[in-house]
């Protein structure tokens, strides 16, 4: 029974950013756990070649796609119905960043990450109404799940205002949407702390390294992909359906500290 209630075999399961970083270990872990899962990212080479490095734990597609363009994310949602029927889980992984310091931060800093962090996942989830309500059940309701972030949770280490904003905004959207489309689709998101991936490599570097990075993380280590898979798998599982609108962080106790 406690399998069954942990299992998301046989879902249909989207991952946008699913060919690097998190968005990859997320894709992994439900694969090898019977998903059908879908990747999608802007570059069409990167999601070609994840897609062979991923077929061999399960059944992976690539659509490649950018999101931060409406119409792209609106084709990839068609697409998405067309070549598969339905959509049980939806996890807004693509992001951006961008670091630069306060005086010198430039607008289009501001532009390229909000539209991608924020505006990105709500175009797609509006688009992706329909499908996920009618791939999902009373018992257990189609998801969406956004990947937020610490930095939204608290004021970050790093200059990166347009991103701890972002991540703000889609914390805060989470919880509006969750309110929206229950209870037929039920939104959480999960906010990250260190997890070694390239877009934190570089602020690691400057910020003393990642040994003084895992001794400023409570737990004394980053983020692995099981702990990025186990919390997706719980949230897209039937284990989790009297759970909408929560902001999950999943740090090693990051956000906890000043």
């Amino acid at each position: 029974m406690s399998d069954e209630l942990f299992s998301v075999t046989g879902k249909t399961v989207l991952v946008t950013g699913g060919s690097r970083g998190i968005g990859y270990m997320i894709a992994q872990g439900m694969a090898a756990r019977g998903a059908r899962v879908i990747i999608s990212s802007r570059k069409a080479d990167a999601c070609a070649q994840a897609q062979r490095a991923l077929a061999e734990f399960g059944d992976v597609t690539a659509i490649p796609a950018d999101v931060a363009d409406p119409d792209a994310a609106t084709g990839l949602i068609a697409q998405v119905e067309e070549r598969f029927g339905e959509l049980h889980v939806l996890i807004n992984n693509a992001g951006a960043a961008w670091g630069a310091p306060f005086d010198e931060f430039p607008l289009h800093g501001w532009s390229k990450v909000l539209g991608v962090n924020v505006v990105a996942p709500f175009v797609l989830v509006q688009r992706a109404r329909a499908l996920l309500e009618a791939s999902g059940s009373q018992d257990d309701p189609a998801r969406v799940i956004n990947i937020g972030s610490i930095d939204g949770l608290r004021v970050p280490e790093f200059d990166n205002f347009s991103y701890s904003a972002s991540k703000a905004g889609i914390h805060m959207l989470t919880r509006h949407m969750a309110d929206e489309l229950a209870p037929r689709i039920l939104v959480n998101a999960i906010a990250p702390g260190p997890f070694p991936t390239q877009m934190l490599g570089g602020a690691i570097a400057e910020n003393g390294g990642e040994e003084a990075a895992r001794e400023r993380n409570p737990l004394g280590r980053f983020g692995t992909p099981d702990d990025a898979t186990g919390m997706t798998v719980f949230l897209a599982s039937r284990a989790s359906s009297y759970i909408t609108g929560a902001i999950i962080p999943l740090d090693g106790g990051a956000s906890t500290i000043a």
